[in-house]
C-alpha cells in the first residue's frame, strides 16, 4: 500500500498496489427509517425527521403488533433492536414513535442508489435491498484515490437521494462489508491487509461476518472472545469443534480471507416464492384458489419489477399435521404475467390435492430467464396482450400510490381470508433479509 494524505479527516487513506482488488461496500443508514423520512419531508418539508427522534418502522402502534424493522439512533440508546416485537420495544421506551412500513416507495429509494452506483463500474453485486458491492479495481482510476472516491459517493447520496450511507473500502468483499460497519452514520472506513490487526482484531467475535450465536457460544467456551484470538486459534481444535468447512471459513475470515468475487447474481439460479400460513385450515378448492391468487399477485409483480420471465410454476401445501407436499409443471412458454400465473397454479392444486386441511399455501416461480431473451407466442392474442398491459398499468397505480391503492373486487369481501396481496413487502424486493 502507498500512503496518501486524506483531505478529509488527518488518517492515510491508502492507493492499492498494482493488481490488487478494490472493492466497496456501500450500506444505508437504518435503510426503511432513513427512507421514511425521506419520503415524509418530500411531502412536507416541516415534518419531523423521524432520524432526530426516538423512532421506528415497524407495525401497528395503536394494536402493539408487528416487529421492529427499522430503528434510529436515539431509539437504539434505550436499547430497541431490529426484529424484536413492537410491543417490547415500546416496554423499553414509551415514547417511541412507531410509523407503518411503506414498501413501495423504499423500493424505489433502493433502485434509484443502485442506479446512482452503478454509474462508477460495471461490476457490482446487490447485496441486500439496502446494501451493494462494487469492484472498483478497473474503474478507480477515473474518480481519484480510494477513500476520496469514496467520500465523495457518499456525499452524492445525502445530497442528492436525501439519505446517508456508510462505505467499506477493503481488498476484498469480507473485509470492505466489515469497514462499512464501522462507526455510523454518514462515514467511509478503509480495512486494508495492514490495518486488521488494528482495526478488526480487537471487536468481539460476533462481529465478525458469518458468526451466529451457536457458533458464538462455542468459541467463548473455548476462550475465544475476539476476532484475533479466533484468527490464531489452532485449526484443528476449531474443526473439532465448529466442523471442518466451517472452521476453515470463519478462520479465514478472521484473517481477512475472502475470494468472492463481486458478481450479478445469474438470474437463471433464482427463484420467486412467496406462501402464506393462514389463520384457518381450509380444504375447499374456491378458498385455495383465492389464497393463490394473493400469492401470484406477489410473485407476478416482483418478475414483472425485475423484467424476469418464469419458466416453471409448483405449488406447495403443508396441511394440519405438518405434511408437506409439492407439485410443480414446466409453462408452455415464459411468463411474468399474474393471470398466467394463477391459472396454471389452480391447476397444479386440482391435480394433486386431495381436500386434505391445509394451514399453509405457497407459489414458486422457477427456470427464471430475462425478458428480453423471450420469443413471441404464435398464440399470443390480443386478448392476452391486454391483460398484460393491464398487469403493468396496475404495477405503475401501486407503485406510486401503494400496492392498496388498487385491489381485485374479489378481495373486498370482509371476511376474505388473506389481504389481496399476500406479504407485501415481498412485491418490493427477493432479498428475504429485510433490515
Amino acid at each position: 500500500m502507498i500512503g496518501v494524505l486524506n483531505e478529509f479527516g488527518g488518517d492515510l487513506m491508502e492507493e492499492p498496489l498494482k493488481n490488487e482488488r478494490l472493492i466497496f461496500h456501500i450500506d444505508v443508514n437504518s435503510a426503511f427509517l432513513s427512507w421514511e423520512s425521506v419520503y415524509r419531508l418530500s411531502a412536507d418539508p416541516q415534518a419531523l425527521d423521524l432520524r432526530t427522534i426516538p423512532s421506528a418502522v415497524g407495525g401497528d402502534a395503536k394494536s402493539r403488533h408487528g416487529i421492529v424493522l427499522a430503528k434510529s439512533t436515539l431509539a437504539k440508546q434505550y436499547g430497541v433492536t431490529t426484529g424484536e416485537p413492537l410491543a417490547q420495544a415500546l416496554r423499553k421506551c414509551p415514547q417511541l414513535t412507531v410509523v407503518p412500513s411503506r414498501f413501495d416507495y423504499y423500493i424505489k429509494c433502493s433502485h434509484r442508489m443502485m442506479e446512482l452506483l452503478e454509474t462508477y463500474t460495471p461490476d457490482h453485486e446487490k447485496f441486500s435491498i439496502d446494501e451493494i458491492f462494487l469492484d472498483m479495481t478497473q474503474t478507480i482510476h477515473l474518480f481519484g484515490q480510494p477513500l476520496e472516491a469514496a467520500n465523495r459517493i457518499r456525499e452524492r447520496i445525502r445530497d442528492e437521494l436525501g439519505f446517508t450511507v456508510n462505505i467499506g473500502v477493503a481488498p476484498n468483499k469480507l473485509l470492505a462489508k466489515m469497514a462499512s460497519d464501522f462507526e455510523k452514520p454518514d462515514k467511509c472506513h478503509t480495512l486494508f491487509a495492514h490495518e486488521i490487526p488494528s482495526k478488526l482484531w480487537p471487536l468481539p467475535i460476533r462481529e465478525l461476518f458469518f458468526v451466529g450465536g451457536a457458533a458464538q457460544r462455542k468459541m467463548e467456551n473455548l476462550g475465544i472472545h475476539t476476532i484475533g484470538q479466533l484468527a490464531s486459534c489452532d485449526l484443528a481444535v476449531l474443526k473439532a469443534h465448529l466442523g471442518e468447512k466451517y472452521a476453515v471459513t470463519i478462520r479465514g475470515y478472521a484473517n481477512g480471507v475472502d475470494v468472492d468475487p463481486v458478481a450479478e447474481k445469474d438470474p437463471i439460479n433464482k427463484c420467486y416464492g412467496n406462501s402464506v400460513t393462514l389463520s384457518r385450515d381450509v380444504s375447499d378448492y374456491e378458498t385455495a384458489c383465492q389464497v393463490i391468487l394473493s400469492l401470484c399477485e406477489t410473485v407476478g409483480a416482483r418478475l414483472r419489477a425485475d423484467r424476469v420471465l418464469c419458466r416453471n410454476v409448483c405449488v406447495e401445501l403443508k396441511d394440519w399435521e405438518f405434511h408437506t407436499q409439492s407439485h410443480q409443471m414446466i409453462l408452455p412458454e415464459p411468463t411474468d404475467s399474474t393471470s398466467a400465473l394463477y391459472g396454471y397454479a389452480c391447476r397444479l392444486l386440482r391435480e394433486f390435492w386431495d381436500r386434505t386441511p391445509v394451514r399453509l399455501i405457497g407459489v414458486r416461480a422457477g427456470k427464471i430467464d430475462d425478458d428480453s431473451f423471450s420469443q413471441l407466442s404464435l398464440f399470443d392474442s390480443p386478448s392476452n396482450r391486454k391483460k398484460k398491459d393491464l398487469e403493468k398499468a396496475v404495477d405503475q397505480i401501486r407503485s406510486k400510490f401503494g400496492v392498496d391503492s388498487i385491489k381485485r373486487a374479489s378481495f373486498l369481501k370482509e371476511d376474505s381470508i388473506v389481504d389481496h396481496a399476500a406479504s407485501k413487502r415481498k412485491h418490493l424486493n427477493r432479498q428475504e433479509d429485510i433490515r
